[in-house]
């Protein structure tokens, strides 16, 4: 399996993404960045906080290019911003694009089915009170009376949609050693859910 990493400057969070799943996976890695200059070092903070667990690693950055895309049977972004860049650029490579959190998530589909499970039964409703009520009651009492009446099922969706997932890995850059390692043990849990992933597909 080759997998390619991509965030904006490819010094933070794709190289230590890149280098995590290296030392615990036997799969080809690469890393690059929308944005990304090439041939710059690997932030020191990245290079500080990959030390202290053991992995020393080379790196030098790379902008994101068609020949690496190409290469990649997986590429995981940081974030959906990064997925949704090069969707729009590359709209070829979607099917095997995805974020890093989005592509090891265990639960989000579950919870994907019930919202719009309760999106269809919120917009049926609501139909079904304007055919039954729209003639008696005037534009300003309707939409207090829609909301009334929906009361229950708008907050079903409220707490369904708080549970969604949050795609993004946070970005330490300017931060201290402390912020790489918050960033850090946020990924760990991912690339070692990736990890397993990966292994059940060889």
């Amino acid at each position: 399996m080759k997998v390619l990493f991509v965030c904006t400057g490819n010094t933070c969070r794709s190289p230590m993404a890149a280098a995590l799943l290296k030392h615990i996976s036997s799969a080809e890695v690469k890393s690059a960045g929308i944005y990304a200059g090439p041939g710059q070092p690997a932030s020191q903070g990245t290079v500080d906080v990959l030390r202290e667990q053991g992995i020393l690693f080379d790196h030098a950055s790379q902008p994101v290019t068609v020949d690496l895309l190409n290469w990649a049977d997986l590429i995981l972004t940081m974030t959906t911003q990064h997925k949704q860049a090069l969707a729009l650029q590359y709209p070829t490579i979607t099917d095997k694009l995805f974020t890093l959190k989005e592509y090891v998530h265990q639960d989000d589909n579950e919870t994907w089915e019930k919202l719009k499970k309760a999106y269809t039964e919120l917009e049926e409703k609501r139909a079904a009170f304007i055919r039954e009520r729209g003639k008696e009651l005037d534009p300003n009492e309707m939409d207090q009376a829609l909301y009334d009446y929906l009361r229950k099922e708008i907050s079903e969706i409220q707490v369904l949609e708080a549970n969604l997932p949050n795609y993004d890995i946070s970005d330490p850059f300017g931060g201290d050693l402390s912020v790489y390692k918050k960033t850090f043990n946020e990924m760990e849990k991912y690339i070692e859910l990736l990890a397993k992933k990966l292994d059940n597909k060889e």
